[in-house]
């Protein structure tokens, strides 16, 4: 309908007064989602049980100063002292079972306290949530992408150390381990380590963890993984090879001399694209009993190289070229197989959106034990905006040769902007708890199809 310009614009007035009322108005009411998923997953009984055997504090359980932590990183805050922004809110409190909220002393006690077998248990916890969604899926295949990503720290913290960090040099961190899953884009599992350790630190063990927890939930479902050359070693894949993973691991030429060789005296490479070409061999090191599938690769780089001055001393060097190998046990054609591996790079975004929407690399206080649960905090919220996202939501793609995500989630920041930071009124007429939002007739119909589509506590 058309309108008059009369009709359309407004004059502009003196500024309203200003009053502050304790009126239940809260600024996000789209929290009623996450009210409703953390109920359906048990989220509040599951985490008590993490922690019950530590006793209970003075006031707030451990459990109700973790799940605060979710909740203050799926609002976007990031030091523990924001919560005062939001200390009043009405339907956060309601959320926590809580009248008022802890203040930052208490919760930085709280984590203090928290010990090893706690934080194992927490854990354990965010991967069987993981294991949970990978039942409900029934997928055909699981992909694990194995890598580490450095949390540095301006402070001394318990377990930190300095150790390589390109972006801060000298800097104190922490360096953990994550598997991530290719299919859900979920962190299935993390190693807390300190920042002076080598990638590979603990990967055998770690390695097994994950498989053989991912095996006694699922036995039937075939298993593949991804790792850079940092985890290459005769080791890893004979781990892999032994547990029946099918597996692609990036070859460092540093640590095989002999690769070099073989791909200076190559003369015919096949093309798989204008920029790409590739070769396969079977092959052996010599400390190696059993040959196996190396996939030569050679990617056109009209730019500049930028590497160590000696460039032919382990890597060979052609002009306008980048060559990488990369060893497998998968029975797919070999043109195949750099774009299965390169699919990895996809954790490069996990770890984005956990630095960047949930705040994984603030180091909140100076215990280890505090900041681990800080990280499986983090860990967790990410996972559970893209739980909410799956449960209401049918898959966008299917498998593809990236095994990229099935779905293409929203980021956190966005669900906030859209969703979950909507400002609400908590009244009782008749009784009857209500939250009034503002009548957009878009947020009602996203805000009402996402709380039908989730399902009700069990």
């Amino acid at each position: 309908m058309k309108r008059s310009r009369n009709q359309t614009h407004h004059k502009l007035y003196a500024l309203p007064v200003l009053r502050f009322e304790d009126q239940r108005l809260t600024s996000f009411a789209g929290l009623v989602l996450f009210q409703k998923l953390f109920a359906a997953l048990r989220l509040r009984d599951r985490l008590r049980a993490c922690f019950s055997y530590l006793g209970v504090a003075p006031i707030f359980g451990h459990h109700v100063v973790v799940l605060l932590l979710v909740l203050h990183l799926l609002l976007g805050y990031r030091e523990l002292r924001d919560i005062r922004f939001y200390r009043d809110d009405p339907l956060i409190k309601r959320l926590l079972g809580l009248r008022r909220l802890p203040d930052v002393a208490t919760i930085s006690r709280v984590l203090a306290s928290i010990d090893a077998p706690a934080v194992a248990r927490f854990r354990a916890l965010c991967r069987r949530l993981c294991l949970d969604r990978l039942l409900l899926l029934r997928l055909r295949r699981i992909t694990l992408d194995f890598d580490g990503s450095v949390l540095s720290t301006s402070r001394r913290a318990e377990g930190a150390a300095v150790g390589f960090n390109k972006k801060k040099r000298g800097a104190r961190s922490y360096y953990p381990l994550f598997c991530t899953i290719a299919q859900t884009g979920q962190v299935f599992d993390v190693l807390h380590r300190p920042g002076n350790v080598h990638d590979s630190r603990g990967a055998v063990e770690f390695l097994r963890a994950c498989i053989t927890a991912i095996r006694c939930t699922l036995p039937g479902v075939p298993l593949e993984a991804r790792l850079d050359s940092a985890f290459f070693s005769n080791e890893i894949i004979g781990l892999l090879e032994d547990h029946g993973v099918e597996f692609s691991v990036s070859v460092p030429f540093e640590r095989l001399a002999e690769l070099k060789a073989l791909v200076e005296q190559r003369q015919r490479w096949q093309r798989f694209s204008e920029e790409i070409a590739y070769f396969e061999q079977t092959w052996k090191a010599k400390a190696w009993t059993l040959k196996r599938r190396f996939v030569f690769v050679r990617q056109r780089r009209p730019m500049q190289s930028k590497g160590p001055i000696q460039l032919d001393l382990f890597v060979p060097h052609e002009h306008g070229y980048d060559f990488k190998v990369i060893i497998t046990n998968k029975a797919i054609a070999a043109a195949q197989v750099p774009a299965f591996h390169n699919g990895r790079g996809e954790q490069e975004a996990v770890f984005g959106d956990l630095k960047s929407q949930c705040q994984m690399d603030y180091i909140a206080v100076r215990r280890l034990h505090g900041n681990q649960t800080y990280l499986l905090a983090a860990v967790l919220a990410h996972n559970l905006n893209r739980e909410l996202q799956m449960a209401t939501r049918e898959p966008d793609r299917r498998t593809t040769e990236k095994r990229s995500p099935l779905w293409v989630f929203q980021e956190l920041g966005t669900l906030r902007r859209t969703l979950i930071q909507r400002a609400g009124r908590l009244t009782r007429p008749n009784n009857k708890l209500t939250l009034t939002l503002s009548a957009n007739a878009e947020i009602r119909d996203e805000l009402l199809r996402v709380l039908d589509a989730l399902p009700d506590a069990a």
